[in-house]
């Protein structure tokens, strides 16, 4: 995952009535991608840090360290609850989140944090709120932006794909969201930009590759030799 889980797929439920002849393509989808697991390191080094440093100003400061700031609270809170969305314990981490949330109510990573965990916890409309709550304080993170385009996809597939859109356009490397734009668009029955955007994601991780069902691409015919005079 983004936060230091493997990679999933998530299965677009009518993707196997718009694109019968493929009808587990949805299936190939990828939930998490790899500016996603940059970003996730990012914040876990954040966090780390700013704990750390504020451990550092406590021992300067004498034998009476000040009173914590609500950011400094919040900053505490978000590396707990990062301890305990590794060691698995969701439940434990979306409270955490949440204590973050209130000490700091600007704080996109304790938004975006919580609403990862809701969804892993099978609460997809609380996620989206709080995914939503991330892209209001930062329009231009993409991780947010990644992971509710995908739940969105089902829902409302055009929103879906103006929220991939964004994604490349802020991050154009991004091959999982070309791979996901482009069975979305398939599914709508766009077949031939859904093609061009899988083309272009395994262009860029040519390890996708085993994420699009054989014969979804058309292969192109050998050209023909030409008659001996």
């Amino acid at each position: 995952m983004w936060r230091g889980r493997d990679k999933h797929l998530k299965v677009v439920e009518n993707a196997a009535h718009a694109c019968k002849a493929l009808p587990r393509l949805m299936d190939a989808m990828t939930r998490f991608g790899s500016s996603s697991q940059l970003e996730r390191r990012r914040r876990q080094a954040i966090a780390a840090g700013l704990v750390s440093g504020m451990g550092i100003l406590a021992a300067c400061g004498g034998g009476s360290p000040s009173p914590q700031s609500n950011v400094q609270i919040a900053a505490n809170d978000l590396n707990a609850g990062l301890a305990a969305q590794a060691a698995g314990n969701l439940t434990q981490a979306a409270s955490d989140y949440k204590g973050a949330i209130a000490d700091d109510g600007q704080n996109k990573y304790a938004y975006y944090d919580l609403g990862l965990v809701e969804e892993l916890m099978g609460q997809p409309a609380a996620s989206e709120v709080n995914y939503r709550a991330t892209i209001q304080l930062d329009p231009t993170f993409v991780p947010a932006l990644f992971n509710l385009a995908i739940l969105r996809t089902g829902p409302s597939p055009f929103e879906a794909e103006e929220l991939y859109r964004q994604v490349i356009g802020l991050a154009p490397k991004d091959a999982t969201a070309y791979l996901n734009l482009g069975f979305l668009l398939r599914s709508q029955g766009d077949v031939t930009e859904g093609d061009m955007d899988l083309h272009t994601a395994v262009l860029l991780d040519p390890s996708l590759a085993s994420r699009i069902p054989p014969g979804t691409l058309a292969t192109p015919k050998p050209a023909a030799s030409s008659p001996r005079p």
